[in-house]
């Protein structure tokens, strides 16, 4: 479930600065709120670049670390949205056969069914049966929808002329 992480940049051990550097090796990408009292602009900086949502000086209003807490929990909640946008999309893609994984490229290359037809040697009306099995398969409202979703893929639309 959505969450966040609350750390004191000195810790015992570890610092807090050094922990985040840790959950970031370990790829565990969860917000986090730093609080100190012992806080310099660096270290600010340093926990901002590497994507702290918020560092409250000490002594701080109730307020203002539930706001920040607030954000980071929103950050989280739209990062798992997406996610779980790009997992279900990479299964919908993993249902599309070789030729329609073709096929959706070129679609997204802007190119009409009539030119992909000419270009892999294949009918414009299988090209036709192949993008209706595509929009399906991928449940594209639109092309527009369909290129979109093979940006977030990474899908190459790159435009080969033969």
């Amino acid at each position: 479930m959505p969450s966040c992480l609350v750390l004191d940049v000195r810790l015992p051990g570890l610092s807090g600065l050094d922990f985040q550097a840790e959950l970031m090796k370990a790829d565990v990408r969860i917000p986090i709120v730093f609080i100190s009292g012992h806080g310099d602009i660096p270290m600010t900086v340093r926990a901002m670049k590497a994507g702290a949502v918020d560092f409250l000086p000490k002594p701080f209003r109730d307020q203002d670390l539930l706001d920040a807490v607030t954000a980071a929990i929103q950050r989280d909640e739209k990062r798992r949205e997406q996610e779980n946008r790009l997992r279900d999309l990479k299964a919908h893609f993993s249902s599309l056969t070789t030729r329609e994984r073709e096929i959706m490229a070129l679609v997204a290359s802007g190119l009409m069914s009539k030119q992909i037809a000419a270009q892999i040697g294949l009918s414009e009306i299988t090209v036709k049966v192949h993008r209706s099995h595509i929009m399906r398969k991928m449940e594209a409202r639109s092309v527009a929808d369909l290129v979109r979703m093979a940006e977030a893929l990474g899908v190459k639309t790159t435009r080969s002329e033969h």
